[in-house]
């Protein structure tokens, strides 16, 4: 199976995780200005964007971290958005010595155990409203009216004041996927809470207060397991790292910061 990614920049090596259903494009007002001070990894997760499918339904989100880790050459931050946030803290669980910090940025994983949320992840497999969207992103994307109709309140807080090059991004993003509805099962039938113990490294928790995907008590929960900062950015919806990538950008150089503090493992832990 093959996996894309994009690479740019130097200095430490920060990797970038999209959310469900979506791609690398969907960092694409973070990932540019982030090469200025960190080598930068985005990957698209298996079946989405450039990405193949795994080769068999996997049970768990393992399968996704592994790939991820087979792109690190030395410690990273891992940044996760929504999905993203849980295969970060999976890859942090099964490989601490590739993981020196964890930014989880609407970090998915405790609330999509939920019936209401296994409904919505195979609704949105089943009848792919991002690839029919993609279609018409960059006139979605440069009219107000249409990104409020595309992205609703449930994605943004406020569409309309979306950055043109956000929307088109993440439409870009979910006209590419092949098979998402396995990631999707997986995240329903994973609870990061049984393994957050074996997070080791420093951990930053970030989220929208008008996230209408994943409730705020879950970043709370994070935060508190993690014993881990939680940053709230006001006024914000689900899709953090398109409407306020400038939040996202601050948290990212905190942990850049941190990560001299951080012991680098000798050892792989398989």
């Amino acid at each position: 199976m093959s996996l894309r990614w994009f690479e740019g920049g130097a200095g430490p090596t920060v990797v970038l995780l999209h959310g469900f259903g979506g791609a690398a494009s969907n960092w694409t007002l973070v990932a540019p200005a982030l090469t200025r001070v960190a080598r930068v990894l985005v990957p698209d997760l298996p079946g989405h964007g450039g990405s193949s499918a795994l080769p068999a339904p996997p049970e768990t989100l393992d399968p996704f971290a592994d790939r991820v880790a087979h792109l690190l050459d030395e410690p990273a931050l891992v940044v996760g958005h929504s999905l993203g946030g849980v295969v970060a803290l999976r890859l942090a669980a099964r490989r601490p010595d590739l993981v020196r910090g964890l930014v989880l940025a609407g970090c998915a994983g405790i609330s999509s155990a939920t019936r209401s949320a296994e409904r919505a992840l195979t609704l949105v497999s089943l009848v792919k409203p991002g690839k029919h969207a993609s279609r018409w992103r960059r006139a979605i994307a440069r009219r107000p009216g249409l990104r409020r109709l595309a992205f609703g309140s449930i994605s943004v807080a406020d569409p309309r004041a979306l950055a043109p090059l956000a929307a088109n991004g993440f439409l870009a993003g979910s006209g590419l996927y092949t098979e998402v509805r396995s990631a999707g099962d997986a995240l329903v039938r994973s609870d990061p809470r049984l393994d957050l113990a074996q997070v080791r490294c420093p951990a930053l928790v970030l989220h929208g207060t008008r996230d209408a995907q994943v409730p705020l008590r879950d970043a709370f929960e994070y935060a508190r397991r993690l014993r881990a900062p939680l940053r709230t950015v006001a006024d914000c919806g689900h899709l953090l790292i398109g409407e306020r990538p400038e939040a996202v950008l601050d948290a990212i150089s905190d942990g850049i910061r941190q990560l001299d503090e951080v012991p680098v493992e000798a050892e792989a832990v398989g």
